[in-house]
């Protein structure tokens, strides 16, 4: 069973009333019609197999930007497996997130050898240029920072990554002209990707 739409202004409630039935489904904020046919599509392509779960929580992610609670939700009604089951493995890999990240995600790798070669250094030249802590965006969505244990690039510390892009031997001088890579504009690379 689809989770039941209302819509309004091309957005929907995605709920159904709380009865024994098995199928009813309650999630009370609204998230466009589109974004709901996405999940549901993801899902189906999976034929709506709760061993692949991690399958289709990596590919909703990959496309809505983010894993919330209502999506996770909507998920679990579809893999017909408890929304505490899908937020225990959302919670439990660190690169699933419930919360949006910035069109250029910055991570910093915190691991022993970064750690030791200054990767500190170069989260508090972040947090100071980009006006923001770990785990927010900036007003504008366009970066957000998190940590990493370890990217497996022990040999090139400190490390930290934007996006898939790994920038090696980093130091704190580095990270504006890092930064200006993905601030510039005209850079196709660069423009804010557009999420559903």
């Amino acid at each position: 069973m689809v989770p039941k739409l209302i819509c309004d202004d091309e957005m929907a409630d995605v709920h159904a009333p709380a009865t024994s039935d098995k199928d009813s489904l309650k999630v009370t904020i609204k998230l466009s019609v589109e974004k709901i046919n996405a999940i549901n599509r993801i899902c189906a392509s999976y034929d709506n197999d709760p061993e692949e779960l991690i399958s289709v929580l990596h590919e909703t992610q990959n496309t809505l930007g983010y894993l919330p609670a209502e999506v996770q939700e909507i998920i679990a009604h579809n893999l017909k497996i408890s929304a505490a089951h899908v937020y225990g493995v959302v919670t439990f890999y660190s690169y699933f997130t419930m919360v949006p990240k910035g069109d250029h995600p910055i991570s910093v790798c915190m691991g022993t050898a970064c750690y030791v070669r200054g990767a500190e250094k170069i989260l508090d030249e972040l947090k100071k240029e980009l006006n923001i802590n770990i785990g927010e965006t900036t007003p504008d969505q366009r970066f957000s920072i998190s940590c990493l244990r370890c990217v497996g690039a022990c040999g090139l510390a400190p490390v930290m990554m934007v996006g898939e892009k790994v920038y090696g031997r980093v130091s704190p001088n580095d990270v504006r002209k890092i930064l200006e890579e993905y601030r510039e504009d005209n850079c196709e690379e660069c423009k804010p990707t557009q999420q559903l």
